[in-house]
């Protein structure tokens, strides 16, 4: 039988090996993108078997999706809304942080964003697998501090229910933003959503009415200096 060193053993060399993966992982989706990355590829640069790659990552999709996550987790702003206590002020933080960071999606020097999004749109065209991984992990990620901030706003009088899931109201507004940056991503974009001066806070003003916010918690905190910006934080919010 194992004991508790040797089982703790065990798991810190899982931990490595995992973290070593995830690092070799990173290399090869910088250098050859993800079309071009394959898991046998990742695995010769992690100097182990494809077969012990899997055991970590099944496929190339999770890896991915881990990556991308584990990016999320480690931007500081993130953790500054996430540390927020959850309130309507935070409801809007939020609202307004995923806002900004979509409509900054394609307009990203490196275009990183912008491949991100396109891997996320042909997923869901194709097995899905990429795009559902995706999805759990913002969920994971951001789910609870909308859900929770939305409860206290309505306890605060500050918005009213609209509907009985509030979790698919946070992907009401993730979607609306996501078809919007779609149509920025062609060269040309597809369609144009008239003066760009106050456009963000339009589309803002539009999430916020759905998800149940009144017009005076609106003007309250809306146009308050923002602490958070998302237009830097990576895709697990993008997807």
């Amino acid at each position: 039988m194992l004991t508790h060193v040797a089982m703790s053993n065990l798991r810190m060399t899982s931990d490595l090996r995992r973290e070593l993966i995830l690092s070799a992982a990173k290399q090869c989706f910088a250098r050859y993108g993800f079309a071009g990355t394959t898991t046998k590829s990742v695995a010769a640069a992690a100097s182990i078997s494809e077969a012990l790659l899997f055991k970590h990552f099944p496929t190339k999709s999770a890896l991915y999706a881990e990556i991308l996550a584990e990016a999320c987790q480690a931007d500081p702003a993130l953790h500054r809304l996430l540390d927020r206590e959850p309130s309507t002020e935070t409801l809007v933080v939020l609202i307004r942080g995923m806002v900004e960071h979509f409509l900054n999606a394609s307009a990203s020097p490196d275009q990183q964003e912008a491949q991100r999004l396109r891997l996320m749109i042909s997923s869901q065209l194709d097995d899905g697998e990429f795009a559902r991984l995706l999805y759990e992990k913002i969920r994971d990620l951001i789910g609870r501090a909308f859900t929770t901030s939305l409860e206290r706003a309505i306890a605060a009088g500050d918005a009213v229910p609209v509907g009985r899931e509030p979790l698919n109201l946070f992907w009401f507004a993730h979607h609306t933003v996501l078809m919007m940056v779609l149509t920025k991503l062609p060269s040309v974009p597809t369609l144009s959503y008239g003066a760009a001066p106050g456009l963000e806070r339009q589309i803002c003003e539009f999430i916020l009415r759905g998800v149940g916010l009144n017009a005076a918690a609106i003007a309250l905190h809306l146009d308050k200096q923002p602490v958070f910006n998302a237009a830097h934080a990576p895709a697990a919010e993008s997807a």
